[in-house]
């Protein structure tokens, strides 16, 4: 028998010994506020919802945790016992008569965001707006891909009041309309013949509830506005204007199950930022589907002579080289395409069995001509192109079959 009591005590102690830190789950901080510890179920649980996570036992269990760490933490009672005694002694104080825990995590997070504590899944249930913003990113960021975050202002049902609008959580049902929130009156148009007339009851101006004391955050409102911060994916050669879907995600209420966020991904205007790696020719690329635009400048003795060498610096960092030799001759607006210098392909669009691949790079060359010359270069320059236009040069006037002046006269 003592044995089996042993076995028993070591039992449980491996349980407390094993069970995490209800603030290191929450993400927060042993000096956390009321307003921080909501904040973080709030986000954590929407994350670790079984909805979401469909089929992950580990998120479903994260989810319960969530919902555990919370309805301690937010009881001034059970924090205080929890953060002098741990876990064991919670245990202790609930075996004691202490205050019970709620046993269903799903009612729980109704009581933050409506419905029934589900994702919208249910048939009859009230569904809210769809939500939508647009976040604008570089060229860059769609080139590379990055992991980032954006921050949309947002109606959330009120933390402080957990949605009742009540600050002491008391809402009762008006005694004027019963709770339907319509009044029905009777008018008398004649003798003997009357008019029944529904109307907004004004005592609870139609909400069917009576709130004694409001909640001085959401002023009796139930919901408040408040920024809220979401990770971003922006995958390798996303196209612009391309949608991401954060289901649930948009204005709350307790009244519905929220709508979803839709993102429209756009490209954000070039500018050099402040980081190193933000400085590249690549900011001014311009872009059109899989392929990417550059226009290069040439003097007009690199565009009539040759021997020149340009090192553009791509997206990512790395050397796009032009180059001409010697006597190679570059005529303005000639556009050069440089292969596998464009932009990724998106790994939707890849043909099957073709991991990665990109675009094409087009070079617009445009020639600078000197606005002026030094009356001795313009001597120089006159006699040598003189001389070889005597030798071998055509004259466009008379190769074009238009009228001379002369003709004209």
């Amino acid at each position: 028998m003592l044995l089996r009591i042993i076995a028993v005590l070591a039992c449980l102690l491996s349980l407390v010994l094993c069970a995490e830190d209800f603030y290191k789950l929450l993400g927060i901080k042993k000096d956390a506020s009321e307003r921080e510890i909501k904040k973080a179920y709030r986000t954590l649980s929407k994350k670790f919802h079984p909805d979401k996570n469909p089929g992950d036992q580990s998120a479903h269990d994260k989810f319960v945790l969530v919902a555990e760490a919370y309805d301690c933490l937010i009881d001034v009672e059970q924090r205080r016992i929890y953060d002098q005694y741990g876990h064991e002694g919670l245990e202790q104080h609930k075996r004691g008569g202490g205050r019970p825990q709620h046993h269903d995590p799903f009612d729980l997070f109704s009581r933050f965001f409506g419905g029934s504590g589900h994702f919208g899944h249910s048939g009859g249930e009230r569904r809210g707006p769809n939500m939508e913003v647009r976040v604008a990113v570089p060229l860059r960021d769609f080139y590379n891909g990055r992991q980032t975050e954006f921050t949309v202002e947002k109606q959330a049902i009120c933390s402080a009041c957990e949605g009742t609008g009540s600050e002491d959580g008391q809402v009762d049902t008006c005694d004027v309309c019963g709770g339907r929130g319509m009044r029905i009156t009777r008018q008398q148009l004649a003798p003997g013949l009357f008019q029944q007339v529904q109307s907004m009851c004004d005592a609870c101006h139609g909400k069917g509830k009576k709130i004694q004391h409001p909640c001085p955050v959401c002023g009796g409102s139930r919901v408040v506005r408040e920024p809220e911060t979401h990770e971003l994916n922006v995958e390798k050669g996303m196209p612009r204007g391309v949608r991401i879907t954060y289901e649930n995600e948009a204005d709350e209420s307790p009244d519905w199950v929220a709508g979803d966020l839709i993102v429209h991904l756009v490209e954000a205007d070039p500018q050099l930022g402040t980081e190193e790696h933000e400085k590249t020719d690549g900011t001014f690329f311009r872009r059109r589907g899989k392929d990417l635009f550059w226009r290069e400048v040439l003097s007009l003795r690199e565009a009539w002579m040759g021997d020149w060498t340009r090192n553009i610096t791509h997206l990512d960092g790395h050397i796009v080289q032009l180059s001409r030799k010697r006597g190679e001759v570059v005529q303005p607006n000639t556009v050069e395409i440089v292969q596998g210098e464009g932009m990724p392909l998106w790994h939707q669009e890849l043909p099957e069995g073709v991991d990665e691949a990109f675009g094409v790079l087009h070079i617009e060359y445009v020639v600078i001509l000197p606005d002026e010359m030094e009356k001795a270069m313009e001597k120089e320059f006159w006699s040598v192109w003189e001389k070889w236009r005597k030798k071998k040069g055509v004259n466009l006037l008379q190769d074009s079959g238009r009228p001379t002046p002369h003709d004209e006269l």
